[in-house]
């Protein structure tokens, strides 16, 4: 069983090969061959999950023991969180071949679009099996490298400027990653975990909080918390929808992961905790603020993802079982839902041209399929009784209320301050989209939206024509922002995954419909199976709170 441990990480690189050898000319095999490894890394998955609920399962690449070697290991929690996301980015990869097929993106992006997204999967994999520092951030920098591909497919003037944004905030991050790693080594000899374990309990106080605040801050920019989480609004919102669900979905949940393992694993004693419990509220309060204040349904769902994050952080700073365990049960409905919800705003966008909500109305009597797959993750991340949001909430606040300590009980308050104001933002974006009348200006089915660029120069030239027949001078329409318009309304976005010309349809493709609505049944599925779920979630908790399997597991002879 321990030679599956590796396979999540090898499958995707090497479909990576060949999918770049297919190219644009054999599209079909390269699709094929996306959805066939992605499909075996499910499987695969599933069954490390289950085996490792007997103990944690490892391997060392080449056999060198550690330190020398590459060490993977798979225990309950990094089964769980492959499991989702191996589930999350296959109905992703669907997604995406369904509005690449119908936008007819068949040049170089979309080509490079697959294997990107396949060196995506793999450092995703590679992180959460990472046995040591090193290869953890080997794992972010294979994100780092594929994300920003992915960020600037099609090579429009906003995915560049988010992409480069981006960058520079990831490049910031592994340059404190890389120095905390230097500082550990220098102080341990090793950056395996199951050493460093044993070995940060001989070290001074000043050096494991000083590499504990370094690991956290790195991992905090990833999680997108506050107050390192300013660059998500504007990054993730101008990227292609599959993209940004991905993004938006998962990869903040491996900073979180990466939270929860070090602070368990290398940290115990919740040195910080109070610190970590005061930014989970800053980022709840904050950023549902903000969400608050949106029009735009992608920037609006970029600060609700920020808040949270911090019911995340909240669990991980109580440290103790059912803060853990309230904290992962949390992540694995968060990556689900907020996935969904972002796949759903590309269909409003496809559907209605834009996502800009005062642009948009009518969409349940005109679409009530994709009002139905907005409602349902819209009321779960809400935390509506029965759905999973409400399960990973009420653990949460269980565990606060059994810490019982000042801040603790702040925030509870604060958790349940969010958690409404969560349920009036959804509530605003189903009024203005859904529940009101068609706007005058809302685009209709047919209309050809364009990317910025594109339009500039088409209306400009359009301009120049109705000026020269009336005798006045060029005028390019513009909205109150200076953002190109078309005349039917509403503003000009880039709506395919290259940045290309699209046209709105009444009816979102069925392959992006199914996708969706395998995302917002696995939401469901976590309500169904709460029981086994919260179960799987505490023996996860008390596996990390105890340290013993998992250090036994990789230095055994």
């Amino acid at each position: 069983m321990n030679a599956l441990v590796p396979l999540p990480v090898l499958l995707p690189l090497f479909a990576t090969g060949l999918s770049l050898a297919a190219g644009i000319r054999l599209k079909r095999f390269q699709r094929f061959i996306s959805v066939a490894v992605l499909t075996a890394v499910v499987v695969i998955s599933v069954v490390l999950m289950i085996a490792a609920d007997d103990g944690p399962l490892s391997v060392h690449l080449g056999d060198f023991a550690p330190p020398l070697g590459i060490t993977l290991v798979a225990d309950r929690l990094s089964g769980l969180m492959l499991t989702v996301s191996s589930l999350v980015t296959l109905c992703v990869l669907v997604y995406s071949l369904g509005q690449g097929m119908a936008d007819k993106d068949d040049e170089t992006p979309l080509a490079v679009f697959h294997p990107a997204y396949l060196i995506l999967v793999a450092g995703i994999a590679c992180t959460f099996l990472a046995g040591d520092l090193m290869n953890l951030f080997v794992g972010f920098e294979i994100m780092l490298v594929s994300s920003f591909v992915l960020l600037t497919l099609g090579g429009t003037g906003p995915r560049i400027r988010a992409g480069s944004t981006y960058v520079i905030i990831s490049l910031l991050s592994s340059m404190i990653f890389l120095v905390a790693i230097a500082i550990t080594y220098a102080a341990t000899g090793t950056v395996n975990f199951a050493q460093l374990a044993e070995r940060f309990d001989d070290l001074s106080l000043g050096v494991t909080t000083l590499v504990q605040a370094m690991l956290l801050t790195v991992f905090g920019i990833k999680a997108a918390v506050f107050p390192v989480a300013a660059w998500v609004p504007d990054s993730y919102p101008t990227a292609p929808a599959p993209v940004t669900a991905v993004f938006a979905g998962l990869l903040t949940k491996v900073g979180v992961y990466c939270m929860l393992r070090t602070e368990t694993l290398l940290f115990p004693g919740n040195r910080l905790g109070n610190l970590l419990l005061v930014v989970a509220l800053a980022s709840m309060i904050i950023g549902i603020l903000g969400a608050v204040a949106q029009t735009d349904l992608k920037r609006l769902l970029s600060f609700t993802l920020i808040s949270h994050i911090g019911y995340m952080v909240f669990g991980i700073g109580l440290a103790d079982r059912a803060g853990i365990g309230g904290a992962i049960v949390y992540v694995v409905h968060h990556i689900t839902v907020q996935t969904t919800l972002f796949l759903v705003a590309g269909l409003i966008e496809r559907r209605g041209g834009t996502t800009e909500l005062t642009r948009l109305g009518g969409l349940a009597r005109s679409a009530p399929l994709l009002s139905l797959l907005f409602f349902v993750p819209a009321m779960n991340i809400a935390g509506i009784p029965p759905f999973s949001g409400f399960i990973g909430k009420l653990a949460l606040m269980r565990a606060g209320v059994d810490n019982g300590s000042v801040l603790a009980w702040v925030l509870v308050g604060g958790s349940t301050l969010t958690s409404l104001l969560t349920l009036y933002v959804v509530v605003k974006v189903w009024n203005l989209a859904f529940w009101r009348s068609e706007p005058p200006g809302q685009a209709a089915e047919g209309t050809v939206m364009e990317s910025q660029e594109d339009d500039a120069d088409d209306d400009a030239d359009d301009a120049d024509d109705d000026a020269a027949d009336e005798g006045g001078p060029a005028v390019t329409p513009q909205d109150d922002q200076g953002i190109p318009v078309r005349p039917g309304g509403g503003q000009v976005v880039a709506t395919s995954i290259t940045g290309k010309a699209v046209t709105t349809t009444k009816r979102p493709p069925r392959t992006m419909l199914a996708a969706t609505a395998a995302t917002v049944v696995l939401g469901l599925s976590y309500t169904v199976l709460a029981g086994p779920l919260a179960a799987y979630t505490d023996r996860s908790a008390q596996e990390l709170l105890t340290r013993t399997p998992y250090i036994e597991e990789v230095l055994r002879p």
